[in-house]
């Protein structure tokens, strides 16, 4: 099949068969798993094109080019988690060497976001001569705010987690192009089945393929796409000499996952909204927030940028008490961290996924006492409103 061919397939048929249906050797339908460190030489000077896991892998290739095929960009790279993808993609923006003493290297950055992330730049990078300013992104006027002459990228999530804020990409891009910087989008909760940030003018796409694309809750992954032949070498030579490239076991695994995201991504669509129509009609729910909503401030954004929503719910009780009660309670949903998977999950952000981020900053942004994340997965929405019913009691 012709490059061509491949990028006119519908994104189920991609996700299917991916960038490589089946093994040009034997025909095998499932990529096979290249589980060996090195790969021998035929003689000096000749090579297969591979000599060493850490650099290539044939299944993490498959991989890597499926990824970038459903993603809409021409370049895809496999780490061993998400935070790994972030952290190999902000090395290629260079600490700032301008001679003006104080002056860092500046990164706007979503405010409500995954805690991972937040420790990731405002712990460990803002050692570094890189300094990092988090915004309320889903109000365009607080980004404009917060732009300056050092700013070299903007990093989103779209929809945030927890609170489901939505952010226009298109503007964003536009915003930051126009500046000389680039712009980032985390779209692990759309994943690109729902959305693909690179047509509507992003630079990279990252994501934790641990959530939806691999969606079994049995690995950890992480990607970076983008379609600059500029970045394509340093990015390829942060992962090989970072190590964190994605094993080929983890590899396989992911693109077994993907085969199934569109049937699994509709599913939870589905059952998220009868879940979180659910939740607004009992009496120990204070708030929930859904991008699904009819009434959602931002539908017509979600409308126009994304074709659809996913199982991500948060909501708000109205006693922070009852918090023990129903983590404690829960028996179908499972009391875990992570999202994406078939299972269902409940997380309670304060202690868990949100705990690094600093007090004034998770108030800030919602993510307070009374707040709770469900990933709704693909169980019969019926039994996993039962579960939360006798729960929530």
């Amino acid at each position: 099949m012709t490059d061509m061919e491949m990028a006119s397939m519908n994104i189920e048929t991609a996700c299917v068969h991916g960038a490589q249906s089946f093994e040009p050797v034997t025909g095998a339908i499932s990529v096979p798993i290249y589980q060996t460190a090195p790969f021998r030489h035929p003689e000096l000077g000749e090579s297969t094109g591979f000599d060493y896991s850490r650099s290539e892998n044939p299944t993490r290739r498959a991989l890597e080019q499926t990824i970038a095929l459903i993603e809409h960009g021409k370049y895809g790279l496999a780490f061993a988690s998400g935070m790994g993808a972030i952290s190999s993609l902000i090395k290629i923006f260079p600490p700032f060497d301008g001679g003006e003493r104080g002056k860092k290297t500046h990164f706007i950055v979503s405010e409500d976001l995954y805690g991972g992330t937040y420790r990731l730049f405002g712990v460990y990078y803002a050692q570094y001569g890189y300094e990092f300013s988090w915004v309320d992104t889903s109000e365009f006027s607080r980004i404009e705010a917060a732009m300056r002459p050092e700013t070299v990228a903007l990093f989103i999530e779209t929809p945030s987690n927890p609170m489901m804020k939505v952010t226009d990409i298109q503007k964003c891009a536009e915003l930051i192009h126009r500046k000389g910087g680039r712009l980032i989008v985390d779209n692990t909760f759309l994943t690109p089945y729902f959305q693909n940030p690179l047509d509507l003018g992003a630079d990279f796409v990252v994501h934790s393929g641990s959530k939806y694309l691999a969606g079994h809750n049995d690995t950890l992954s992480g990607f970076i796409v983008h379609s600059s032949r500029e970045d394509a070498d340093p990015l390829l030579k942060a992962q090989r000499s970072e190590g964190a490239a994605l094993s080929p076991f983890d590899s396989w695994l992911t693109l077994r996952g993907i085969k199934t995201l569109p049937a699994r991504m509709e599913r939870h669509q589905t059952n998220g909204k009868i879940v979180a129509e659910w939740l607004r009609t009992h009496p120990a729910v204070e708030k929930v927030f859904y991008t699904g909503f009819d009434d959602h401030s931002q539908r017509d954004l979600s409308q126009k940028q994304a074709r659809g929503h996913n199982g991500m719910v948060s909501f708000y009780v109205k006693d922070a008490c009852t918090i023990p009660s129903i983590l404690k309670n829960v028996k179908l949903v499972l009391f875990a961290e992570s999202l994406g998977g078939v299972e269902s999950l409940i997380t309670y952000p304060l202690v868990q996924t949100h705990d690094a981020i600093p007090e004034e900053m998770r108030l800030s942004a919602g993510v307070n006492e009374k707040l709770l994340r469900l990933s709704v997965g693909i169980e019969n929405p019926d039994d996993i409103i039962a579960d939360l019913g006798n729960a929530l009691r």
